[in-house]
């Protein structure tokens, strides 16, 4: 086993709350190794003073202090992570500035994730995956060009895919809803080798991702078995042809979204979930399905419609179905609903993921819901700028998988 990923925690409350176990769980599950970085009563003075934002908590001052320490090089750290209560508004405001100081001052991995007393491992497990990948692969992450005979599968809690590629091409693709994990992705491997003329044993190398990876990886004796947030970065800017430079990549999910900051294709800052699954795809599932429409039909009758006609609150998917319920009841139109609910669920996003990032243009969209047009002309128009949705979006975990599963074929990545 490799020597573990030490992660500098800079923190406030969460030993209060009960949450510091579940850290130390979670970066346990991903061979990392946590540690407070040691500063002296002067340390937290001086940045105190310097730093430029005051902070009436101790442990915040002392987060600062640490911040600091890291970044100029007075306390070695592969990653950093940086927790702070949900309830917090004077911690929110310290756990972004910090973020943005780490990572625009240091080229140290850094997440950022504002807890609750019932946080868990396992919600935590993703993030900790993706930080200690960051740390440990970068020469994987780095990779521009797939070679070989690849293949990429996406174990998705809505929908499985898989992605054949041969020599930096998709050559084959398969899409199916996600039902009996091992089950949907067998069809989707038999469709997208059957389209690339190839059976499985022709295959060089093998990537999972998604919520199912694991299962399925160890199914199909997969080479790679990486979490969305590394991969689906990695993919956004290789089908954006984005690959050099910086790039904002957003993944509304079925069940969660993500937002990640990417610098030459490799994640720099990034943050996960949602409240609530008014914030995500769900909603615009039941959406289509409240109107009568198709999901992919939603999109185009959005663009028929004005938002701005119909409230609507989906910050809680029950909250959002009663406001589209009434609005319909009042006698809305279809295509101002259905615009309605594309800007609701973009702009959820906005006020509760994309604060935690630095936007960088070019803003890349993926996933299913980069499909539905109405929706990322409403991301569009809050982020003020042209939102690209590269070709195969919605397969973008699988490419990723494929991409850099192909490190692996000369074993040099193993």
């Amino acid at each position: 086993m490799s020597a573990p990923v030490r992660v500098a925690q800079l923190s406030c409350g969460p030993e209060h709350s009960g949450v510091q176990k579940e850290i130390y769980d979670a970066a346990a599950a991903v061979n990392a190794e946590m540690f407070f970085p040691d500063v002296t009563l002067n340390d937290i003075r001086e940045a105190y003073g310097s730093f430029g934002l005051e902070a009436r908590s101790a442990d915040l001052q002392l987060a600062i202090a640490r911040a600091k320490a890291l970044v100029e090089g007075r306390v070695e750290a592969d990653a950093v992570f940086i927790a702070t209560c949900f309830r917090c508004a004077e911690a929110a405001i310290v756990r972004n500035e910090l973020r943005r100081y780490i990572h625009e001052q240091s080229d140290l991995p850094v997440v950022s994730y504002s807890f609750t007393e019932r946080t868990t491992s396992g919600t935590l497990l993703t993030r900790m995956e993706a930080l200690t990948t960051i740390a440990r692969r970068r020469a994987l992450l780095a990779r521009e060009v797939q070679e070989g005979l690849t293949m990429g599968v996406d174990s998705g809690s809505s929908t499985t895919k898989a992605i054949v590629m041969r020599d930096n091409a998709i050559i084959g693709t398969g899409w199916a809803p996600t039902t009996n994990v091992i089950g949907s992705a067998e069809e989707v491997i038999a469709a997208a080798c059957s389209e690339a003329g190839i059976s499985r044993d022709d295959l060089d190398a093998i990537g999972t991702t998604g919520y199912g990876r694991f299962l399925v990886g160890e199914k199909i004796g997969a080479d790679l078995v990486q979490e969305e947030l590394t991969v689906n970065s990695k993919g956004a800017v290789y089908l954006a042809g984005r690959q050099r430079g910086e790039a904002t990549v957003i993944d509304i999910g079925g069940m969660d979204n993500k937002a990640i900051s990417v610098q030459d294709g490799i994640p720099g800052t990034f943050t996960m979930g949602g409240i609530c699954a008014g914030a995500s795809g769900r909603f615009l599932e039941m959406t289509a399905k409240r109107l009568g429409v198709d999901i992919t039909e939603l999109g185009p009758l959005a663009m028929k419609g004005f938002s701005k006609e119909v409230p609507m609150n989906s910050y809680c998917i029950v909250f959002g179905t009663q406001s589209l319920v009434n609005a319909l009841a009042a006698g809305s139109s279809a295509e101002d609903v259905a615009a309605a609910a594309c800007h609701s669920v973009a702009e959820q996003v906005f006020e509760q993921q994309l604060q935690e990032v630095d936007i960088k243009e070019p803003v890349i969209m993926v996933g299913g819901t980069s499909l539905i047009e109405g929706l990322v002309h409403e991301m569009g128009e809050l982020l003020q700028t042209k939102v690209i949705v590269p070709p195969h979006s919605q397969y973008i975990g699988a490419v990723g998988s494929a991409l850099l599963a192909s490190g692996f074929i000369r074993g040099d990545l193993g």
